[in-house]
């Protein structure tokens, strides 16, 4: 096996616990049926990446206000409330990360889809986003992932050679574009089944 010497994480789902239905659950008294409802219908995924990919916050609000203005209130809690939706750390990620961190034959670096008004919010709530040699964000590039030239950007910046880095993401649209440029990608689902992943690689956390 070809040795791997840049290990690029995603943060939101892998080491940082996200999700907007720690606002929502509470602002629909406990309706789990009607939370989802929304955030699939009214304030999406797909809104949310527009964000991510650097579309100012302010303007989308408003852009959706006018097409549901019966759900203003809680439209605007979405970003209003936006510290509510991280959860913490995931620290058994977060212990894999200070293993490669601490290891010299690895470069460590972060690829997020994130939106560039946001993220200074997470970069003083968790220390370890300073361990990165390099993070790149989305919002600041008007790209995002699974687009390749998002991926394109951190393989030049950084120069990586794609065959010799692991990859390590939730979401798996995003793990199958980076295999697509030939970098090694785990599907990250908890930190215990990406120790057991990482064996495969020859990369063992104690």
């Amino acid at each position: 096996m070809i040795p791997i010497d840049t290990v690029i994480f995603d943060l939101g789902g892998v080491l940082i616990d996200w999700n907007p239905e720690y606002v929502f659950l509470d602002a629909f008294n406990g309706d789990m049926q009607k939370t989802r409802w929304f955030l699939e219908t009214i304030c999406t995924m797909a809104w949310n990446e527009n964000q991510d990919s650097g579309y100012p916050i302010a303007q989308a609000t408003e852009d959706l206000v006018a097409q549901f203005p019966d759900y203003e209130t809680y439209i605007r809690m979405y970003y209003g409330q936006w510290e509510t939706m991280i959860g913490g750390a995931i620290e058994g990620t977060v212990k894999v990360l200070e293993h490669f961190v601490n290891h010299p034959d690895y470069k460590v670096v972060a690829l997020t889809n994130w939106s560039s008004e946001t993220f200074p919010i997470a970069q003083r709530r968790f220390e370890f986003l300073k361990w990165f040699e390099n993070i790149v964000v989305s919002g600041d590039e008007k790209t995002r992932k699974p687009h390749k030239d998002f991926f394109d950007i951190a393989i030049n910046r950084w120069g990586i050679t794609p065959t010799h880095s692991l990859f390590i993401d939730d979401n798996i649209a995003n793990i199958k574009a980076a295999k697509t440029l030939g970098i090694h990608a785990i599907h990250f689902t908890t930190p215990e089944q990406l120790v057991t992943d990482l064996k495969a690689f020859n990369i063992e956390i104690q």
